[in-house]
């Protein structure tokens, strides 16, 4: 930590020589470091940096498919700012994986203190995650999780119970089909799937699928991936309507992909909400407008402000603290009846 600004402050040969011993060196990224002999400026940085220096955090996010994911972005930067102790290095993967793994390799290049990491997919990231603890630079996963064979090749994750989300779904949807007298209805399921291998499908896949099997009468007749993407979700569901299968109840892995749906059933006559009960995730502020609209039933909670909690986490591994390995945000389901009253409060 703080290779920069012990370069630049130490010239003695012996501390040059157990720099060079430990890996050190300039790193590529520039750092702003607080001026000699300001005193209220170094002990600002000293709390986040440990050293006096800013943190130099390499951030690789999935891209900017989803309201939610502009979001986590968001919360990302203004957290990881210099007025809060770092220097960021934002890299946007476009929903591809190769993209992350050589932005990884170019924050271990330049001698990040810290990377952060979205990953578009668990797996395939042993190799690249091993050059990252070779170099002793520590790891902070956020949302979607890893598949490792090593998980001392992360330091910590941060992000949401994806299996959990699937679970208060389904709970939710049950209770409100009860309510509406339908509760023991043969009822027909659409799933509109996540990426396909992202922890968010992954877990939510998992939750309402297990959650279903409790109940007999809910049946699975559609299952497609929309890729978190309205266009997408408008496409895929257009062709479980052109399939001619009654659907009596859709599950849209996020909101936009349930935007897109609600678009497709609106355009061949179908009342979303009313012919067609809507459950999706994510909560976003256009979720609550949709379901004040009427076209959708409930949302479920994934918060996406993650910033906050992993500009604390890296503050606390630069200063060599031990930190929890997973680190789960706190979320609620949100149905239509509440969203009027819950949306001036939304922060996202």
């Amino acid at each position: 930590m703080g290779k920069k600004f012990l370069g630049a402050l130490l010239s003695m040969a012996m501390v040059s020589m157990l720099m060079v011993g430990c890996g050190g060196g300039q790193p590529a990224a520039t750092n702003t470091n607080a001026p000699e002999g300001d005193t209220a400026a170094a002990e600002e940085t000293t709390s986040a940096g440990g050293d006096g220096d800013l943190i130099t955090v390499g951030f690789s996010q999935v891209g900017a498919e989803s309201d939610w994911r502009v979001a986590n972005t968001q919360s990302m930067k203004e957290s990881l700012s210099e007025a809060n102790g770092f220097e960021l290095i934002f890299a946007d993967a476009q929903q591809k994986q190769e993209n992350q793994i050589k932005a990884v390799r170019d924050f271990i290049s330049q001698e990040v203190d810290v990377i952060v990491i979205a990953p578009v997919t668990e797996t395939g990231w042993e190799t690249v995650l091993g050059e990252a603890k070779d170099a002793e630079i520590p790891v902070i996963v956020v949302d979607r999780q890893l598949d490792v064979s090593d998980d001392s090749l992360y330091t910590c994750w941060v992000g949401s119970d994806f299996y959990q989300e699937g679970i208060n779904a389904v709970d939710w949807l049950t209770k409100y089909m009860d309510g509406l007298g339908r509760g023991e209805e043969d009822l027909n399921v659409a799933v509109l799937q996540g990426t396909i291998g992202s922890s968010a499908e992954i877990g939510r896949t998992k939750g309402v699928r297990d959650e279903l099997e409790k109940h007999s009468n809910y049946k699975i007749v559609a299952e497609q991936t929309g890729e978190f993407t309205q266009a997408k979700g408008q496409e895929v569901m257009e062709s479980f309507l052109k399939s001619g299968e009654d659907i009596d109840i859709l599950i849209a892995q996020n909101d936009n992909m349930a935007f897109g749906a609600i678009d497709a059933l609106k355009a061949v006559g179908k009342d979303p909400g009313e012919d067609v009960v809507i459950v999706s995730f994510d909560a976003v502020k256009a979720a609550f407008d949709s379901m004040i609209a009427g076209d959708m039933n409930v949302s479920v909670e994934c918060n996406p402000l993650h910033g906050p909690r992993v500009a604390e986490l890296a503050k606390k591994i630069m200063n060599g603290e031990e930190v929890e390995k997973i680190q789960y945000v706190e979320e609620g389901v949100y149905p239509a009846d509440t969203a009027a009253e819950t949306l001036p409060s939304r922060a996202y």
